[in-house]
């Protein structure tokens, strides 16, 4: 192939159909196609438009959601050699097709699957994250956001993607509106994308924080979290046939201090079951230290008391249900092979 050889659709057979439809102008150069032919091309009334710089838009028609997609990780990804990237492969699905580049934001939501995000078709911008050494501005709907670390991606309809809750906290880092910003959340944790500890640690590392509305809806989000993680917890004592517990009781000693109150707890096995919730918050430094330090001081006042206690969190409720069950059985189980454990108070709470 020569310098002036024309654009043929046999080398580009090997590319998925996205991949023919938007091209970089290098990936055009090393296809044949010259300076001259791709700007007669992108002429006004062409068959082809420069969708972003140097990314090409191969029709004259509004490009796709997935197009769009496409041409933002092309123009944010560190150019390859030779000029045309080596194209995916099932161990290495997006590189070095759309090096140091990762969706994130309100796309990379959409594209997990949330239902109160813009279409990518529709979408104002498309948020890319690149290496901070960077020197890339944003252009057209692309909007780069730069980072000391890359996120590890997640593949997404062949697509890097930031993992949900770091692209959460970039989408709402924009967003003024506090119930957009709820609905954002509340839709993380009722679609069982993530937990909210993890939400809230990544909106920590964002310093977003100390905004009202943000500290509000994280507020909710925790309250959400943790009846959605009751919800489960109740339903895995029913499907899995543990014996029912007291729920949502204190302990306390006959006339003594108070214990600390429990989700569950069984009497007859003196095993109690607690459900941590806990995620720290920006800021807050001492009063998580004395909340951490609090329950350490519970669960170790309850062990020499003689009560088993079981730790779980939301997550490996969501992950692993019965896995979590046969924790606990094996706790009642064994209850029979320890000492009679102190005599405790057990009130509602």
């Amino acid at each position: 192939m020569t310098h002036n050889t024309p654009l043929s659709p046999r080398p580009l057979r090997h590319l998925s159909d996205v991949h023919r439809r938007v091209l970089t102008a290098a990936q055009l150069r090393a296809h044949g196609v010259s300076p001259a032919e791709l700007s007669e091309q992108c002429r006004a009334g062409g068959p082809w438009r420069e969708l972003l710089p140097n990314v090409i838009l191969l029709h004259p028609g509004p490009p796709t959601g997935e197009e769009r997609l496409h041409g933002a990780l092309l123009y944010a990804a560190r150019a390859a050699e030779p000029a045309v990237p080596a194209q995916p492969t099932a161990d290495s699905p997006h590189r070095p097709l759309y090096t140091d580049a990762v969706l994130t934001g309100l796309a990379a939501l959409t594209l997990h699957g949330f239902s109160s995000t813009p279409p990518p078709a529709s979408a104002d911008q498309v948020d890319v994250l690149v290496p901070r050494p960077r020197r890339l501005r944003s252009a057209g709907y692309v909007r780069v956001l730069r980072t000391p670390a890359l996120p590890a991606p997640q593949t997404v309809s062949g697509l890097p993607v930031a993992p949900v809750p770091r692209a959460l906290a970039d989408a709402v880092a924009e967003l003024t509106d506090a119930e957009a910003v709820r609905r954002l959340l509340t839709e993380a944790v009722r679609g069982g994308h993530c937990e909210p500890a993890a939400v809230v640690r990544e909106l920590t590392l964002a310093k977003l924080l100390h905004r009202p509305h943000l500290v509000d809806a994280v507020d909710a989000l925790v309250a959400e979290g943790r009846s959605i993680a009751e919800d489960r917890l109740y339903r895995m004592v029913s499907e899995y046939g543990l014996p029912d517990p007291v729920w949502n009781v204190d302990l306390r000693l006959p006339g003594g201090p108070h214990l600390g109150g429990l989700d569950a707890y069984w009497p007859d096995q003196a095993v109690a079951l607690e459900l941590d919730t806990r995620a720290p918050r920006q800021g807050r430094g001492q009063d998580d230290d004395a909340l951490w330090s609090e329950y350490a001081r519970k669960r170790e006042h309850l062990e020499r008391l003689g009560i088993t206690v079981v730790h779980i969190t939301p997550r490996k409720l969501r992950q692993s249900l019965e896995q979590q069950a046969a924790v606990v059985r094996t706790a009642l189980m064994a209850s029979g092979d320890r000492d009679p454990a102190a005599y405790v108070l057990v009130l509602p709470r």
